[in-house]
């Protein structure tokens, strides 16, 4: 893909300073941006690569003053980060034109679907699924009966959707993700032995929800397990069945929520955050990353630790408990001392 300055700026609401017939080829990072590249500048501590960076394009706020001239030309924008996103995604879409069904997928004559979808080599998709418009459904996916995808969802290879699942528009769901899947509940008999509770809900996945790759989404014992829009899910996220996700929260890599917990609107999750089951969590709760969470947490909480607490008391006891060895050896002084 070609770009002129000017024509990036357009795609950015941008304004070009420097010349609007410098061209583009590729993106870059700001670090190692090359010719006929484009970069940006999003952190003030990179500012110095602006100076050193061969890229032709850079993207930086439009408050950003330059210390010295450059050769790279600017492109002015109120939010550097964003126009960037914009311009990943505009790369990015001749990735997602594919169009049709390939010869090898499994497509049931009950299907129904749009007219711009596209099912890759090996895909198979049961009885009575019904299936939106621009729907990209990647090789060696796998989608159960009585499923629902809105329009424009993009499901990576590997993915596999169970029976019943209802998934909105503008979903994206990466490689080796499994929906719908039992979920852990077992009883025991009279004589010790585990039974197995078959679980007869499913899942609902509503708009604009990103799933990463190798996750799993239990459905519901009865009921639905419930994925709000503007959900965000990082790579390895176990949701168990049950659980609700409140719209805009983000999980971030290998976090783990037990069954029939509700997570409330705009929450940040940090990596291998636990969660217990039965559990109410309110809105825009922060956990540090290894969070053991076994109560419920108030909205606007900042937590950390296992068992998790409050963030800053946490790092005041912190300080306490990496000088216990110190403060043990000052005791058993002064035990002696008494001894004698």
């Amino acid at each position: 893909m070609k770009l002129k300055a000017q024509e990036v700026a357009d795609l950015v609401g941008g304004i070009v300073d420097g010349d609007k017939k410098s061209t583009i080829t590729k993106l870059s990072k700001i670090e190692n941006g090359e010719s006929k590249s484009l970069s940006f500048l999003g952190n003030p501590k990179y500012n110095e690569y602006v100076y050193k960076s061969k890229a032709s394009i850079i993207i930086v706020d439009k408050g950003f003053k330059l210390k010295h001239p450059i050769k790279s030309t600017l492109i002015r924008v109120d939010n550097p980060k964003i126009a960037f996103s914009v311009l990943l995604d505009h790369f990015n879409g001749e990735n997602l034109s594919k169009n049709g069904i390939d010869s090898s997928s499994s497509l049931d004559s009950s299907v129904k679907y749009g007219s711009t979808l596209y099912l890759g080599k090996f895909s198979i998709v049961e009885k009575d699924v019904k299936i939106g418009e621009n729907v990209k459904i990647h090789p060696q996916v796998y989608v159960g009966e009585s499923v629902e995808i809105g329009d424009n969802c993009i499901i990576y290879p590997g993915v596999k959707i169970y029976r019943n699942t209802k998934i909105g528009k503008n979903c994206i769901i990466h490689s080796s993700s499994v929906i719908g899947s039992d979920g852990f509940g077992f009883n025991f008999d009279s004589k010790g032995n585990t039974l197995k509770v078959n679980h007869n809900g499913n899942v609902i996945i509503e708009d604009d929800v990103e799933i990463g790759a190798n996750c799993t989404v239990d459905r519901a014992t009865l009921g639905s397990t419930l994925i709000k829009s503007g959900a965000k899910l990082d790579n390895l996220v176990q949701i168990a069945h049950n659980v609700i996700i409140g719209k805009n929260t983000c999980l971030a890599a290998q976090v783990g929520v037990a069954g029939s917990t509700i997570i409330g609107d705009n929450c940040l999750i940090g990596g291998q955050a636990g969660i217990a089951g039965h559990l109410k969590i309110g809105d825009r709760v922060q956990m540090q990353a290894k969070s053991g969470v076994l109560k419920n947490i108030k909205s606007d909480s900042v937590i950390m630790g296992y068992p998790a607490i409050n963030y800053m008391d946490y790092n005041k006891s912190y300080v306490h408990f990496k000088n216990l060895p110190s403060v043990m050896k000052f005791i058993y002084k002064l035990m002696k001392k008494d001894v004698k």
